[in-house]
């Protein structure tokens, strides 16, 4: 973000995020496209630790990537569901990104291994992540 001299700050467009999110990203990945944004996401887990797993919702909405709630949870997985003020990405767009850095941060706070599952909820028009762990390790 940008701040101007009055301390005002300029965020980026809903058109540039989406110009770049929709379009120029999966031009320039192509069929490597979920493979790089979840590797991508655990980078960006690693440059912004969290103190706890409620932060989540709060480093998502600060991103821009949605509404992140608790849907579920088990002993070795949780099920977290990411809605958007608007869908019309609901489709075309990976969330693979998100899905990465779930598990990173989930493996850096629980310290187990860790692997997040994007799936697409046409029905419900939600985003489930399955983030699921391995009860063994620790």
């Amino acid at each position: 973000m940008n701040t101007l001299a009055n301390n005002e700050t300029v965020r980026p467009t809903k058109f540039g995020y989406e110009l770049l999110r929709y379009h120029v990203i999966p031009a320039i990945l192509g069929k490597h496209e979920d493979d790089i944004l979840y590797w991508v996401g655990k980078e960006i887990a690693r440059e912004f630790p969290l103190f706890s797993l409620q932060e989540l919702p709060d480093f998502f909405r600060e991103a821009d990537w949605g509404n992140l709630s608790i849907e579920k949870e088990k002993s070795d997985t949780i099920v977290y569901a990411l809605t958007r003020p608007t869908l019309e990405d609901f489709e075309q767009a990976s969330h693979a990104l998100e899905a990465g850095f779930l598990a990173a941060q989930h493996e850096a706070l629980q310290k187990r291994v860790t692997e997040c599952y994007a799936e697409k909820n046409a029905k419900k028009q939600v985003i489930l992540f399955e983030v699921k762990w391995d009860s063994s390790n620790k």
